[in-house]
């Protein structure tokens, strides 16, 4: 148990050093909808080692759709601009709650992005 604690506990501290260059990279909004208020790190790679590339800086509404919340398919209209980003995480993990949508306009979006070609497919399938 003491083992799992301080693996998180070192997680979290990664996670924690990284989060001024992430926030400074976002221009200190949610990355998804550029809302300003209640900003926190999601970690779109919990299994990954903590990255620049796999961290995204979201408001309190966006990271509850990322873990899940239900959602009107019009409140997710605020983050279709996302998946243009150029960060991976931010890109594509807009676009797993997009799909999740099953909307049109949704998929199509998801289909246009820059989202590398086999992330997106398996995204879409």
């Amino acid at each position: 148990m003491a083992k799992g604690y301080q693996g998180n506990k070192e997680r979290q501290e990664e996670i924690s050093s990284l989060g001024k260059a992430v926030s400074k990279r976002a221009g200190f909004k949610c990355e998804w909808c550029e809302n300003k208020d209640n900003l926190l790190i999601w970690d779109y790679k919990p299994d990954s080692t903590p990255a620049m590339e796999t961290l995204v800086l979201l408001c309190q509404q966006c990271r509850s759709w990322a873990d899940g919340r239900k959602f009107s398919s019009n409140e997710l209209r605020s983050i279709r601009n996302a998946l243009w980003s150029n960060v991976p995480a931010v890109a594509e993990g807009a676009a797993r709650v997009l799909i999740n949508c099953k909307e049109p306009w949704a998929r199509e979006a998801i289909e246009e992005s820059f989202i590398d070609d086999n992330i997106k497919a398996e995204i879409l399938k």
